[in-house]
């Protein structure tokens, strides 16, 4: 391991504790989730951090990802399935990692500023009902360390649905 993931691994490790008590103390969701996200944000340094439930859709579109709960600027409100980082994410029901979103096939610009993402479905009843979407305006700011704490974080949400 790196330093900068060893360092980064401990910053994950130092506030884990702080945002289980964040969804320990609040039993309701907003803003018990809300402050988590913003925990996150603030500690991780992101562009954006989100949550996009699995909601009815409109149109041609039997269900779609819906913005929830964010920190960061204005964010895309509706992606299809399948569609984009978040949607690719949502249909294979795995975390996906994207160094560069420019070369992701099909990627969905919500903001220029965004060079690098990491998508993680909440499950919930063996189904996707969520997905946990940070943004970077680094390039290739996300690895294995990110992916474990995050996908420990997700856990935590689907816990409070």
């Amino acid at each position: 391991m790196t330093t900068a993931q060893t360092d980064k691994a401990g910053r994950y490790a130092a506030l884990m504790p702080g945002l289980r008590e964040l969804l320990r103390a609040e039993s309701a969701f907003v803003p018990a989730v809300g402050n988590l996200l913003a925990a996150l944000k603030e500690e991780m340094k992101w562009l954006w951090i989100g949550l996009y439930r699995v909601a009815p859709g409109n149109g041609n579109d039997r269900e779609v990802l819906l913005l929830d709960l964010f920190q960061g600027p204005v964010a895309c409100t509706r992606i299809g399935y399948g569609k984009g980082v978040c949607g690719t994410s949502w249909a294979s029901g795995e975390t996906v990692v994207v160094p560069d979103v420019h070369a992701f096939p099909g990627h969905i610009a919500c903001s220029t500023l965004s060079r690098s993402e990491i998508v993680i479905p909440v499950i919930r009843n063996n189904q996707v009902a969520m997905v946990l979407d940070v943004d970077s305006d680094q390039a290739d700011a996300f690895d294995e360390t990110d992916r474990r704490y995050l996908e420990e974080v997700a856990t935590l949400i689907s816990d409070r649905l």
